[in-house]
């Protein structure tokens, strides 16, 4: 498929996370190094007192209250955070109705967990045991994007992915494309997962939830922490976006799928280094145009590891990179579109966030991330997210 050389925008964008509840609360704690896992308050869990978490503050009757849903029936805590991310993105993006309900409008949202973030619900009623059944039509990854879809009349191309957790890199990577095909003049883009036993009681099992706080990169890391969120972002074209002032560009973007493993990346890196290369080619940049990254960096041993020998073999010169995942954990789904906005953020204000919790590299050639918040031109940024079976996205985003 050809795809044009328009150029897609970056317009505006709404986030909630557990380091904050909308933009500007986010943008704070990045600089201040203000993590956002703890002990979850929300999440009931026999793992809750066992590992930590990140947790976005609100609970869902506030969120109600914040949304106007009060007493509306069958909403998870994933549709509320969706919700909550997705008016504010648009509220940013300063989107009329109409814009919104264009034709030319495409809303392409992700989600790994979706509505079974209600793990005790959902096996009640399939196993009917449960007198209500408000939650029937709520368990899809895709329910949220439906409901999100019909509160606001969106009539273009509504889609949903679920590549786990490369998931709303690969709804970002979806818009710009449809945006340069002149499939759509917008897209609003992004995802959003909820913490649930059903990713606790999973990510348990492979045995990579850390009892401390994750370290990504670290020589002593020893798993990840789960965390929950929402982000979109509103894509649009020249043409779509007139005479409002953009935050920066999509400049390129790259898939690939090792297939190695269900839960591991090849050790070679294979998926790595094509969705990197991919990512700079439909750019049109060479590789020592990147900036910053901001790194996939779970803390785990087989991501981190991996992750180190794409950039050893990608890069002449390793460029600075962090993982913003030590502040909020892994948000599986929406962790590729929070993390685009935080890369957005370092272009915006010409600042790298730093990789918290780190404090030896991986033996004598170890690489070693950003350690302190610090001031630096950047032209390009990369953001990569890797999901289960391999499924690798970089996105390559541009200073105006």
């Amino acid at each position: 498929m050809l795809v044009s050389d328009t150029e897609v925008y970056i317009s505006g964008f709404g986030c909630i996370t557990p380091i904050g509840n909308n933009g500007d609360e986010n943008l704070q704690s990045l600089r201040l190094g203000q993590c956002g896992i703890r002990k979850p308050v929300l999440f009931e869990s026999k793992y809750a007192s066992l590992y930590l978490f990140g947790e976005v503050s609100l609970s869902n009757s506030e969120l109600c209250s914040l949304l106007g849903f009060e007493g509306v029936k069958g909403l998870t805590r994933t549709d509320l955070l969706a919700f909550k991310a997705f008016g504010d993105a648009i509220q940013d993006a300063g989107l009329r109705p109409e814009d919104i309900s264009s034709y030319d409008t495409a809303f392409v949202s992700a989600s790994t967990v979706g509505g079974m973030c209600l793990t005790d619900q959902l096996y009640r009623d399939s196993n009917l045991q449960s007198d209500n059944g408000e939650f029937l039509n709520s368990y899809s990854c895709w329910a949220h994007a439906t409901r999100i879809a019909g509160h606001y009349r969106i009539r273009g191309l509504v889609d949903a992915i679920n590549t786990a957790c490369s998931s709303s890199a690969n709804a970002i990577m979806h818009g710009a494309r449809l945006i340069k095909t002149g499939r759509a003049k917008r897209a609003i883009v992004g995802g959003v997962d909820a913490l649930s036993k059903y990713t606790v009681n999973g990510f348990n099992s492979l045995q990579i939830l850390s009892q401390g706080y994750c370290k990504p990169f670290d020589a002593d890391r020893d798993g990840l922490n789960l965390g929950e969120g929402a982000c979109y972002l509103v894509l649009e074209s020249r043409e779509s976006l007139g005479d409002r002032k953009p935050l920066a560009v999509v400049a390129g973007y790259g898939n690939a799928n090792d297939a190695y493993h269900t839960s591991s990346l090849s050790d070679n890196a294979i998926g790595i280094l094509r969705a990197m290369q991919n990512a700079v080619l439909s750019a049109g940049i060479d590789p020592e145009q990147i900036a910053y990254v901001n790194a996939h960096g779970t803390g785990t041993d087989n991501n981190d590891k991996v992750e180190s020998e794409g950039f050893r073999r990608f890069f002449k010169r390793i460029p600075p990179f962090s993982s913003t995942k030590s502040y909020t954990g892994h948000t599986l789904g929406a962790a590729g579109a929070i993390e685009a906005v935080y890369s957005v953020f370092a272009l915006m204000y010409g600042e790298l966030y730093p990789n918290l919790n780190f404090g030896k590299p991986e033996g004598p050639n170890g690489l070693v991330p950003v350690l302190k918040t610090t001031k630096a031109d950047l032209c390009y940024v990369m953001s990569n997210s890797y999901g289960f079976s391999g499924n690798c996205t970089s996105l390559i985003f541009k200073r105006l």
